[in-house]
């Protein structure tokens, strides 16, 4: 069982498959390296990929110390997946959580992203859901620690960001709800706190963002309603992003309409990797309506 080793001693669970550029998959909260399945299968025909769980995750390490846990060492826990496997530059493609930890790690590390997949990023961004989602973030946390994963996540499972997977999906979300199930209470318990609970605001790295030169892909399900608004903010501010939103579709849209999500993704590494990505005109960005 293939584990790396941080910079602070935290081993983490990867795997690999394929060759050629590398891709490395950021899970969300819900999930671990499985919910990215179906991407390593089709990615790896033609892409180096590589899924590793997050810190708080087995097989990959649970710290015990809570100060381990946070936006920083999400972020630089997909650093330290690069250099132990030797790779310079990657296209990094995160969801939710691993969406937050891919646009931080453009933020810092830049010289080693290729381009950057940000899907179903917001949750808890907007300026009037800040108290809202950080007493929603607690909640969960004690109740994973109460209850036990085994049985919260039958009821997190079934978000209102969620409930459209079980309705396209029931095999599919069934999966995803056990995988979750089998998550450590502890683990998730001080991700959520340490990671999701305390993470900045979207709305208050527009300055970082209006500086990015990677290119950029944000993805969201148009029923993703925590996600919608933040989309649209990283749309406007960062000058080499594009924006795809997926019709009918939730959170988990990687599992959700795998087909498309993969597509889109294809699509825009492809035009990255030959070089012909742009950055947005300014002309676009004018007050006007019809005309200057």
């Amino acid at each position: 069982m293939p584990h790396l080793t941080t910079d602070d001693g935290i081993k983490l669970y990867y795997e690999e498959v394929g060759s050629g550029i590398p891709i490395v998959f950021v899970h969300e909260f819900a999930g671990d390296a499985r919910s990215y399945e179906l991407q390593l299968r089709y990615f790896g025909q033609r892409y180096r990929c590589i899924a590793f769980n997050a810190r708080g995750y087995p097989p990959s390490d649970v710290p015990a110390d809570g100060a381990k846990y946070s936006q920083e060492r999400a972020r630089d826990d997909i650093r330290a997946v690069l250099d132990a496997l030797h790779i310079e530059r990657a296209h990094i493609v995160g969801l939710s959580m691993g969406g937050f930890a891919a646009l931080h790690f453009g933020f810092t590390y830049p010289e080693r992203a290729r381009s950057l997949v940000v899907a179903g990023c917001g949750y808890g961004a907007q300026p009037d859901k800040r108290a809202q989602f950080a007493a929603e973030a607690e909640a969960a946390a004690t109740q994973f620690e109460q209850q036990t994963m085994s049985k919260a996540a039958e009821g997190y499972a079934l978000g209102p960001t969620r409930v459209q997977f079980q309705n396209k999906d029931p095999r599919g979300w069934r999966e995803f709800a056990s995988q979750l199930a089998e998550h450590s209470s502890e683990g998730s318990a001080r991700t959520m706190r340490g990671v999701q609970a305390r993470r900045p605001s979207l709305f208050d790295l527009v300055d970082q963002m209006k500086e990015m030169t990677t290119p950029t892909l944000i993805m969201t399900g148009d029923e993703d309603w925590p996600c919608l608004e933040p989309a649209l903010l990283m749309k406007r501010t960062i000058p080499t992003a594009a924006l795809v939103v997926m019709p009918n579709a939730g959170h988990t849209i990687n599992l959700e309409d795998p087909a498309a999500f993969n597509r889109h993704i294809a699509e825009f590494l492809h035009t990255v990797d030959v070089g012909a990505w742009r950055k947005r005109d300014p002309r676009a960005m004018v007050s006007a309506i019809l005309g200057r």
